[in-house]
């Protein structure tokens, strides 16, 4: 990128000056369900969604997928984010014929907490010899106007699910498109590493053997061994892929070129396939849906639908 001239510098700190007035917390997500005992992770199944309430037993069986995982990495480009908790949940339609169809909840299937992204806005454009420049950046160096949060989000329904892959080693369990928020108040709110044209899609698949095991509760979460519901738990493995591709960075600033080329430069987006790679430690994957579905043939998404809520606490 070529050098920034002395008035454009200028102006970019001192936009970050007064934007900092107005730095404010994101808006506030609803919360989510308490649900009693064995479906007590499954707070985000789609169960009301049209595709799922269709389910009839037979030809489609309708299921709730969440897989959570506590930390990890992501690499975009040269720069590496540790990240936090995540949540990833979507119902499952499998279908008689081996396929099926993932309905993704309507908040988007994957919720993550914010990353930090390391050095920071500052990272932009400091050290520099202008000595107004030099001076805000001992001035706002570790301040909450240089930290820039990624957080990563849906931006479509995951699919190709492979129930299979699930519980084997080196093969994607499913396909999830994403985009990247850049939060500060520099960049504005509509800073994304990705789009819904075009998302980075992440192909998730164990690089071990997770711990497998079953259990049955009652239709309102109560275990029970003789339960209507039945409930497989996967724990224990370290997820990645390794082969995903991340496009530039798109609506960053109130010079919107002058900042996109800056975020671009410094995480060395875009990137292609290879260069790029996210990890999951110890993730718990959790897949539910009714024992004997055949027997309430064409109710089947309907009680899993009243099941799911007997068990709203």
């Amino acid at each position: 990128m070529p050098p920034l001239s002395t008035r454009t510098r200028l102006a970019v700190v001192s936009a970050l000056t007064a934007l900092g007035a107005l730095a404010c917390p994101g808006a506030a997500t609803a919360a989510e369900p308490a649900l009693n005992g064995g479906w007590a992770p499954f707070t985000r199944c789609p169960v009301d969604a049209p595709a799922m309430l269709a389910a009839d037993g037979v030809d489609r069986t309708p299921q709730c997928v969440v897989s959570t995982s506590a930390r990890g990495s992501v690499k975009l480009g040269r720069t590496t984010v540790v990240t936090g908790r995540t949540n990833l949940q979507f119902g499952v339609v499998q279908n008689a014929d081996g396929t099926s169809s993932v309905v993704a909840p309507p908040s988007g299937a994957l919720v993550a907490d914010p990353a930090t992204v390391p050095g920071g806005l500052l990272g932009l454009m400091c050290p520099s010899d202008i000595p107004v420049i030099t001076g805000i950046c001992r001035t706002l160096e570790n301040s909450g106007l240089n930290r820039i949060t990624a957080t990563m989000e849906s931006v479509g329904a995951p699919y190709a699910f492979d129930q299979t892959a699930g519980v084997l080693t080196d093969l994607p369990i499913v396909a999830l498109p994403v985009r990247i928020h850049l939060e500060n108040p520099l960049l504005g709110d509509k800073c994304y590493i990705g789009s819904a044209a075009d998302p980075i899609v992440l192909r998730p698949r164990n690089l071990n053997y997770p711990e497998a095991g079953v259990g049955f509760f009652q239709g309102d979460g109560t275990p029970d061994e003789a339960g209507e519901m039945s409930r497989i738990d996967l724990t224990g493995a370290t997820q990645n892929d390794g082969a995903f591709a991340v496009p530039g960075a798109t609506g960053c600033g109130l010079d919107v070129g002058l900042i996109n080329a800056a975020v671009n430069a410094k995480t060395g987006l875009p990137s292609a396939s290879g260069n790029n790679s996210l990890t999951l430690v110890d993730t718990r994957t959790h897949l539910t849906g009714l024992n004997a579905p055949g027997t309430v043939v064409p109710d089947a998404g309907r009680i899993l639908a009243e099941n799911w809520h007997s068990a709203v606490r």
